[in-house]
């Protein structure tokens, strides 16, 4: 799509929005003004006014010419990031005026882009007070689909309600183990099959029980409290009985966690899950675990590479309740073969499984995934629609509700991944992480630590990526957690600053 930027320069803003409504075209700010008859040519021009600031956005293809326009009373533009974030805004909503001439349907969520929608409910419900005005404010001034603006609204109340009872001192432990049996077709995420990098493990666990120890110190100096731990990956599970007891053993001796709320072990592969594991898991005092079938249709899990088959997430899921721990699944909707009647079997397998957690997640087209590179065929927008709509449904008609949600760049038909719980199953990390509620301290390989301050400021220091990197890593341990103890020695003088004033 040709974009011309009239008066402004929110390229990001502009680029967003066209590839929300138009997932298959590209920005392209050439000044060839030979046009082919069916390009799409997207005008977006700012004025200033003494009352407002008006942007008018045309979409034309051919002779044909779509409009749409936004405006902002200039007094509401107090300073430079107000005005930024104002301005994009109606660059965006003028923008998606302008499109809804051309698209068949609007996108569920509307106008709104970026990763954590449940941000913008957060701030309508504090800034109006009313759980109803922030559904307006949703439905009305970013046009989200009135589903998906309750479930953004719910996900919201939920990070309220949680940030509520977290101290400044509390932080959340991520520990990545970026290890699985088989790489998946549509994985993306930095992990490494165990089959291709077995000789990695071992140097990696030993680094790990060194970053294990000296963050258990940084910890311990600076104060602070672990209210969750989160093991993921990967597949922690992939680890042998000896290297998994060591990993959480070293968690036990060197962190604190008589204030520990919430012990999360991924298990996502159910192929690597046995009773001694889920003992030596049970002996650390771990209360719930991840059994991801991803689909509960054998044909589907063979397509993405996944080498186990339904009867083998039942009978780890079988084990988990064993063990007495509680249980979470995680279900992608849009998988290659998969079909609407096909994923309907998938969540009602899964709900006779009783799990206390169910995450539902959007197939996201990721470039490095073996989908994309390979071009396999996938499932419609409309049918990923389907998909969700009957998940939704059947999870809420069982007790579910929605209590953490974020969005993903290139997912099938610009869909959600969304959280589902039973009542008081919430999911502490997973909130803690995406709505950035408190530090995040993150260990091992591909982890990233998230430094948040209480004035809302945020720093994230980047572990290395790789096994082979991570291992090398070790030299640079230091620095990180130096930088880590800079950063909590000034919010720790803050608090007592603010504790001063108060006084």
């Amino acid at each position: 799509m040709k974009l011309r930027l009239v008066g402004h320069d929110y390229k990001y803003a502009v680029e967003q929005i066209m590839l929300s409504l138009f997932p298959d075209e590209r920005p392209d700010y050439s000044d060839d003004c030979g046009n082919a008859p069916s390009e799409l040519v997207a005008t977006s021009t700012l004025r200033l006014g003494k009352a407002f600031a008006q942007v008018s956005t045309t979409i034309s293809c051919g002779e044909t010419i779509f409009r749409g326009t936004a405006r902002v009373h200039v007094s509401r533009l107090t300073d430079k990031i107000m005005t930024g974030r104002l301005l994009q805004r109606i660059v965006k909503q003028s923008f998606f005026r302008a499109a809804e001439g051309v698209i068949d349907a609007p996108p569920v969520w509307g106008s709104l882009t970026g990763i954590r929608p449940a941000h913008m409910a957060v701030s309508a419900i504090k800034g109006t007070g009313s759980v109803k005005a922030a559904i307006r404010t949703l439905t009305h001034e970013y046009y989200v689909s009135p589903s998906r603006a309750q479930m953004c609204v719910q996900a919201a109340q939920m990070s309220i309600k949680l940030k509520e009872t977290l101290s400044p001192v509390d932080i959340a432990l991520y520990v990545g183990i970026p290890f699985c049996p088989t790489r998946c077709a549509y994985c993306s995420f930095v992990s490494n099959s165990v089959e291709k990098s077995f000789d990695l493990i071992e140097p990696f666990v030993q680094v790990l029980l060194n970053e294990i120890k000296t963050a258990g110190e940084m910890v311990k100096a600076s104060g602070l409290r672990v209210s969750s731990v989160y093991l993921g990956g990967g597949t922690p599970t992939a680890l042998s009985e000896e290297d998994l007891d060591a990993v959480l053993s070293a968690l036990q001796s060197f962190f604190d966690l008589a204030y520990l709320r919430e012990y999360t072990v991924e298990a996502g592969r159910p192929d690597t899950l046995t009773k001694p594991k889920l003992d030596i898991l049970h002996r650390h005092g771990v209360g719930r675990v991840c059994v991801n079938p991803q689909s509960m249709s054998d044909g589907v899990l063979n397509v993405i590479g996944r080498r186990h088959t339904a009867q083998d997430v039942l009978n780890a899921a079988h084990l988990v309740r064993q063990s007495g721990a509680a249980l979470n699944m995680d279900i992608i909707a849009g998988l290659p073969s998969d079909t609407p009647s096909c994923f309907r079997h998938t969540i009602d397998e899964v709900l006779k499984l009783n799990p206390e957690n169910v995450t539902i997640h959007t197939l996201s087209l990721k470039k490095g995934s073996r989908i994309m590179l390979e071009g396999t065929e996938i499932p419609s927008g409309s049918d990923v629609g389907l998909m969700l709509d009957y998940a939704s449904n059947r999870l809420c008609e069982n007790g579910f509700s929605p209590y953490y949600l974020y969005r993903q760049k290139f997912t099938s038909g610009g869909f959600e991944n969304t959280g589902w719980c039973l009542p008081g199953h919430e999911g502490i990390y997973n909130v803690c992480m995406m709505e950035e509620l408190c530090s995040v301290l993150a260990l091992g390989g591909g982890g990233v630590t998230k430094l948040v301050s209480e004035g809302g400021r945020i720093e994230r220091i980047f572990n290395a990526k790789y096994p082979k990197e991570y291992i090398l890593f070790a030299d640079k341990m230091k620095d990180k957690y130096e930088k880590i103890m800079r950063f909590m020695s000034m919010e720790e003088a803050v608090r007592h600053r603010h504790e001063r004033d108060d006084y």
